[in-house]
């Protein structure tokens, strides 16, 4: 391709862009508008991922064992845990280290600890941590028939509406982006629609001359392009920083809320809506130029 073509579509490009100034700049607004929304949504879905993974990394299980349990019976119990390949970890927790964990965490309570170190009802317990929360009801089941096994307790109830909290929340925001993005795909679609119909008579021009379908659909869809893009510049920015600003915030009034915070995670996130501008500018361009330039 000659450098005398590449600056004529440019130029054309960049004259659309100025002739029709004002729709241009509404539908960089609008562009940007919609990927301020889809961003911000995905930071939404990311760190309430993070809350839910949180949550689902707290969860285990709590083998309570019979009183009067003998050490080889223990042992026995420790190798059948070895052998299940659905737990990750686990600890086994003397009822005695159980009363000394209680009298640290009431320590300003203590009084109600009194007494206890004579007669510790608390029984001894393995705590066990699953690859998957996924993994934690059909796993406790199977522990209930282990022989000296008195209660597996693992929050019976809270894990299912956790495990129900996390999918809502990931396919929440998955139609939620999805629509936004169709949304802003027919927006910018809708604009370059309204230019090339400006031109119609020019382009027909063109093609009566003996112009191919690409040579005059590059100007059209290098402003698409243009316009994606600038749209998206605008929302990155705006996420990037404004986010980063709500982080300091949180941080410093409510230190126990722990948003995503890895800037190569965000940086990753704001290319990802940078060349999503780029692509709902190139398919708005596609799609707006198909019924004056049929193939």
């Amino acid at each position: 391709m000659r450098l005398s073509t590449i600056r004529y579509y440019f130029r054309e490009a960049i004259q659309s862009i100025l002739r029709n100034s004002w729709l241009s700049a509404a539908s960089v607004g609008v562009v940007a508008v919609s990927l301020l929304i889809l961003g911000s949504s995905l930071l939404l879905v990311v760190n309430a991922g993070k809350v839910a993974d949180n949550l689902e990394s707290n969860i285990e299980i709590s083998l309570f064992l019979k009183d009067q349990t003998t050490t080889a019976q223990v042992k026995q119990i420790e190798d059948k845990l070895k052998a299940m390949p659905e737990i990750a970890r686990f600890e086994y927790v003397t009822k005695q280290q159980a009363l000394e964990e209680w009298q640290a965490k009431l320590e300003d309570n203590k009084d109600l600890l009194e007494g206890l170190e004579e007669k510790n009802p608390l029984p001894d317990a393995f705590r066990i941590k699953t690859h998957t929360v996924e993994q934690v009801a059909p796993l406790a089941q199977q522990l209930e028939s282990l022989a000296q096994v008195d209660q597996v307790r693992y929050g019976q109830g809270t894990v299912e509406k956790l495990m129900a909290f996390s999918r809502w929340v990931r396919t929440a925001g998955l139609v939620l982006m999805i629509l936004l993005g169709v949304a802003a795909v027919f927006l910018i679609a809708t604009t370059i629609r309204l230019s090339v119909f400006a031109r119609r008579r020019e382009i027909g021009i063109m093609k009566f001359l003996g112009a191919t379908n690409w040579f005059v659909r590059v100007p059209f869809l290098l402003e698409g392009i243009f316009l994606g893009l600038t749209g998206s510049l605008i929302a990155v920015l705006v996420i990037y920083y404004g986010y980063f600003t709500l982080i300091g915030n949180i941080q410093f009034s409510l230190a126990f809320m722990q948003l995503v915070s890895d800037r190569k995670l965000i940086m990753l996130l704001m290319e990802g809506l940078l060349l999503l501008g780029l692509f709902i500018g190139a398919t708005g361009s596609v799609i707006s130029m198909r019924r004056f330039l049929k193939a």
